[in-house]
């Protein structure tokens, strides 16, 4: 097993692709030890590959089985003596299209892994962090989580959860020497955006932010963002010029947000 040696560690779920994978290659290039979890092996196997056996541990984990979680987090720590610098609770999935054709089992789904599988993993880790000075949970959210998403309604209402479990168990965990963080990023380079509004769909989520002319940041962004994330002292850390607007109008103008967001919804087909 593969063994961190004194070196900070970060657990990754959804470390396959995306956001996750890219945090993963971003942190060990900086000398962490990255444990990689996903329930797509093969995905795993290439960022291994590309960041050495040596730095890393990796095992299949669906976020929404405690059993998964016990046995990935046991193993975890006996490979870096029972230390948890940083949970990064990454895993997530959305469906995009209107509300009434997405399933009721796709929208169980979008809950059980965006929350229930956060809630998990802090459950689960929190006895590694206690016993980590300094230790910290990043949690991915959205700015999905800041304003009410067309389209992805459930998702988006997900994001809205992660994020306030994020400001309560910063609160809850100070006197525990763990502070909780939330990454926000607008859209990004990552297989999410290639999600359908339904089964069978060729319409995807990228198509239609191009043909409304939106920004899609760098992924490489996202995983510089998540490394603020876990060392800076704000609670939530936006990704991208769009995600700061959108905090900002939030904030200072809600109603100009609101119209700008009923505006932007497409006409049925």
């Amino acid at each position: 097993m593969s063994q961190a040696g004194g070196r900070k560690s970060i657990f990754i779920t959804g470390a396959a692709s995306g956001i996750g994978a890219e945090t993963a290659r971003y942190f060990s290039k900086r000398g962490w030890f990255c444990g990689l979890y996903d329930v797509n092996t093969d995905g795993l196997d290439e960022v291994e590959a590309e960041i050495g056996a040596k730095n890393c541990i990796k095992a299949k984990l669906d976020v929404r089985s405690r059993d998964d979680w016990a046995g990935a987090v046991k193993d975890f720590g006996d490979a870096t003596e029972g230390a948890m610098n940083v949970l990064f609770n990454n895993a997530g999935i959305g469906r995009h299209g209107w509300f009434e054709n997405i399933t009721g089992e796709d929208n169980d789904a979008i809950i059980d892994i965006n929350v229930k599988g956060v809630v998990n993993g802090v459950q689960v880790s929190l006895p590694l962090l206690k016993a980590t000075s300094g230790a910290r949970i990043v949690n991915t959210a959205s700015t999905a989580g800041i304003v009410g998403s067309p389209q992805l309604a459930v998702y988006s209402a997900t994001k809205f959860a992660v994020r306030g479990l994020t400001e309560a168990l910063d609160a809850e965990f100070r006197d525990l020497d763990i502070r909780v963080t939330s990454l926000m990023p607008w859209f990004v380079e990552t297989p999410i955006l290639e999600m359908g509004d339904r089964d069978g769909s060729n319409h995807k989520m990228s198509d239609q932010l191009r043909e409304n002319g939106m920004n899609v940041y760098p992924v490489s962004m996202a995983a510089e963002r998540a490394w603020e994330a876990a060392h800076g002292k704000d609670r939530h850390y936006m990704v991208g010029k769009d995600a700061e607007r959108a905090r900002f109008m939030s904030r200072w103008m809600p109603g100009a947000i609101m119209k700008r967001v009923r505006e932007s919804v497409p006409p049925r087909d």
